[in-house]
C-alpha cells in the first residue's frame, strides 16, 4: 500500500466524524454566496476572466439540463397499425399526446382573463417617465440618485407599510395617497365615494399597475356594498 493513503485508510477503519456530512452540506450551501462575493470583489482583467469562466459553466450546465428536461410539445404517437383498426380519418385524424401542453380551452381561458381589464381610453395620453417621478437624491454627498419619488395620486392597501428607506426604490408622499373615490353610476345618473380595493390595471404599464397609480384610464376596483347592488362578495 502506497504511504500518502493514510487518511483513506483510518476512514475506513474508524469512519468519519458525526458532523462530517452536516458541515460539508453547509459548505456546499455557502459555495454560491462566496462565489458571488469573489464576483463582485474582481476587477480588470481578472474579473473579465473570471466572468467568462463563469459564463461557459452555465451554458454547460443549461444544455445539460435541456437536453434531460422532457419535450413540453405537441408530437405525434407512434404506434404500428394493428389488424382491423379504425382508419385515422374516421377518428380525430391523428390522435396526440400533449406532453405538458395546455388544453386550448385553458389558453383561451387565460386570454379572457387577461383582456377583462381592457381600458376604456384607449387613446390616453402616456404619461412620461419624467412626469411621473421625480428623482430624489441620497447618500453623504447627494450622488445617489436611484430613489424615485412618484408624483402622482396612489393607491395602498389598508396594510401598507413602508419598507426601510435602503430598500425602498419608489417613494409614494402620504399626501397623495387615496383611499377613495368618487364613481358615477351610468344608470342612476348619482356620484358616489367609495372605498378603492386595488388598481386592476393602468394603461401606462405594469410597474404603474402594481404601484397603484391613479392616472386618466385606470381600472380601479372599489367597493359597491354600500350602494345595496347584489354582487358576489359586495364588489
Amino acid at each position: 500500500m502506497p504511504q500518502n493513503e493514510h487518511i483513506e485508510l483510518f476512514q475506513k477503519r474508524f469512519g468519519r466524524r458525526l458532523d462530517y456530512y452536516e458541515k460539508k452540506r453547509k459548505k456546499e450551501a455557502r459555495e454560491p454566496h462566496k462565489r458571488s462575493a469573489v464576483a463582485k470583489k474582481l476587477i480588470g482583467l481578472k474579473a473579465k476572466l473570471y466572468a467568462k469562466k463563469r459564463h461557459s459553466e452555465k451554458v454547460t450546465m443549461k444544455k445539460t439540463i435541456q437536453q434531460h428536461s422532457e419535450r413540453s410539445n405537441k408530437h405525434k404517437v407512434e404506434e404500428d397499425a394493428q389488424p382491423g383498426a379504425i382508419p385515422a380519418y374516421l377518428l380525430d385524424r391523428e390522435q396526440t399526446s400533449r406532453a405538458k401542453v395546455l388544453s386550448n380551452t385553458i389558453k383561451q381561458k387565460r386570454k379572457e382573463k387577461a383582456g377583462k381589464w381592457e381600458v376604456p381610453l384607449p387613446k390616453v395620453r402616456p404619461v412620461a417617465e419624467d412626469e411621473m417621478f421625480r428623482v430624489m437624491r441620497s447618500g453623504k454627498r447627494q450622488k445617489k440618485t436611484w430613489k424615485r419619488m412618484i408624483t402622482k395620486a396612489t393607491f395602498v392597501g389598508p396594510g401598507f407599510t413602508r419598507k426601510p428607506p435602503k430598500y425602498e426604490r419608489f417613494i409614494r408622499p402620504s399626501g397623495l395617497r387615496f383611499t377613495k373615490a368618487h364613481i358615477t353610476h351610468p344608470e342612476l345618473k348619482c356620484t358616489f365615494q367609495l372605498q378603492i380595493l386595488g388598481v386592476k390595471k393602468n394603461p401606462n404599464g405594469a410597474m404603474y399597475s402594481s404601484l397603484g397609480v391613479l392616472t386618466k384610464g385606470t381600472v380601479i376596483e372599489v367597493n359597491v356594498s354600500e350602494l345595496g347592488l347584489v354582487t358576489p362578495g359586495g364588489k
